[in-house]
């Protein structure tokens, strides 16, 4: 049939969706604003059902025991690091970077285009064109936005939807398991902890290397910390770097302000069990995410959809960002199956997803809605 999909977006989402179609024998053409790899650009992820169904459909030889280190039990620890809960419950987790590396490796390279930045699109009963900064045009049958929170694509049609920003940071690190004194390490290394603390949450678990490996010493452990910061004049001073260049739309890992770096490991002490205290520390790479959440109106723009956090963004608390992005993509493909009426077929993808979508933004708002809580309190 020779069908062209346009893609705006190559990271997760963006490659899933490139995967499943090109199997399907479209053409395929993904179109990413960075330049470069992506491969450093997150940290931990939860394997949750539904995320390794995604991933091989889109033709990654990959399993649940390749992809990630399963912990046996959960533990709550308090501020001072005593246990005060502890349950039997298997997880496996991973790291985005061999997710990304599974899914990049199988697309073709030839079709993958870094540093293309989308100025809107243009589309009439027919065709669907992506007009670029640079002036390039390029049409297809379909475009797929999978450009993320700051989705272009979505902001086009979508002008006034903006992200709630819900009063409170996730500050990440990635430490080398190698470098975590050995009383930490066994205090925390060998399942999902969860550190309680007043006006703070953290968790922490380990996941594959720097290099992907999951052999003992040559893993790394993830904390994800949630600590409250006012919007909007402290959440700008968190996206200022240090040379005074304001990033509104992310500050890469690397342009971190040292001070604020140096700040968040000397507040750390002071609210969060020794342990997650010590492996922020002793961090090899720290940065963090304002938490916001978007639930759209409508994920279809007539020849267009979004996907992915292009679509719906749900707080970290639910670990639903991968594997919703996964359902996205999976329930688009199955739905363009079979069928030469491409608006026909968004139209049931939306439907489904729509439903799904808002439901999960729902749940990570009434996780989040302690720390949300923690804006308005001097205690910090």
């Amino acid at each position: 049939m020779n069908r062209r999909v346009l893609i705006i977006g190559g990271s997760l989402a963006g490659l899933l969706a490139g995967n499943l179609l090109h199997r399907r024998g479209w053409e395929v053409q993904v179109f990413e604003r960075a330049a470069g790899d992506l491969e450093g650009r997150g940290a931990g992820i939860t394997i949750l059902p539904g995320l390794v169904d995604g991933f091989q459909a889109a033709g990654a030889q990959v399993s649940e025991e390749m992809l990630g280190i399963v912990l046996p039990a959960r533990m709550a620890l308090n501020r001072e690091g005593v246990v005060v809960a502890e349950h039997r419950f298997a997880q496996a987790m991973t790291s985005w970077g061999l997710l990304y590396e599974s899914l990049r490796k199988i697309f073709p390279s030839s079709n993958y285009h870094g540093g293309e930045t989308l100025a809107r699109v243009e589309q009439d009963t027919h065709s669907v064109t992506a007009v670029f900064a640079d002036g390039q045009r390029i049409s297809g049958d379909l475009l797929i936005g999978a450009d993320g929170l700051r989705s272009v694509v979505r902001s086009q049609f979508l002008p006034a939807l903006t992200p709630h920003y819900a009063g409170y940071v996730a500050w990440r690190c990635l430490t080398d398991e190698a470098a975590l004194p050995a009383a930490s390490f066994a205090r925390l290394f060998e399942r999902y902890t969860v550190c309680v603390a007043p006006g703070q949450q953290a968790i922490g678990y380990p996941v594959p290397g720097p290099d992907h490996s999951k052999a003992a010493g040559r893993r790394q452990y993830n904390v994800v910390w949630y600590h409250p910061v006012r919007a909007p004049d402290e959440l700008r001073r968190f996206m200022t770097d240090d040379s005074g260049r304001h990033h509104p739309n992310g500050i890469p890992p690397a342009l971190l302000s040292k001070i604020l770096r140096d700040q968040m490991i000397e507040t750390a002490p002071r609210v969060l069990a020794p342990p997650f205290a010590e492996a922020i520390r002793l961090g090899r790479m720290h940065f963090f995410q304002p938490i916001m959440d978007i639930e759209p109106p409508q994920l279809v723009f007539g020849r267009v959809a979004i996907v992915g956090d292009a679509a719906f963004v749900t707080r970290p608390h639910v670990a639903m960002g991968v594997p919703k992005g996964a359902g996205d993509v999976l329930a688009l493909a199955q739905a363009l199956d079979g069928t030469t009426d491409i608006v026909e077929a968004l139209e049931k993808f939306e439907a489904q997803r729509l439903r799904v979508g808002r439901n999960i933004v729902a749940r990570g708002r009434y996780l989040g809605s302690y720390m949300e809580a923690q804006a308005g309190n001097d205690a910090q």
